[in-house]
């Protein structure tokens, strides 16, 4: 897989490891193509590539942490 994905983040978590997250627990790579985070929420635009299941497992961690999800391109 390799996807173009928008999240959006609530200020809870602005001490989290949470993009970190997804390289190690989910074996995928990921460039951060821009983000701004402030003490109150945050946001990044993420390239994603890895496994089609483990991104899956990615994704609903991230849902599970209230982080809104965007598809915005699939990239070939």
């Amino acid at each position: 897989m390799n996807i173009i994905i928008g999240l959006t983040f609530p200020g809870e978590l602005k001490d989290e490891a949470i993009i970190c997250s997804l390289c190690r627990n989910y074996n995928l790579q990921v460039s951060i193509l821009e983000a701004s985070f402030s003490a109150y929420s945050g946001w990044a635009i993420l390239g994603i590539s890895g496994e089609d299941n483990e991104a899956q497992k990615a994704f609903d961690y991230l849902r599970s942490k209230g982080i809104n999800i965007q598809k915005i391109e699939s990239v070939k």
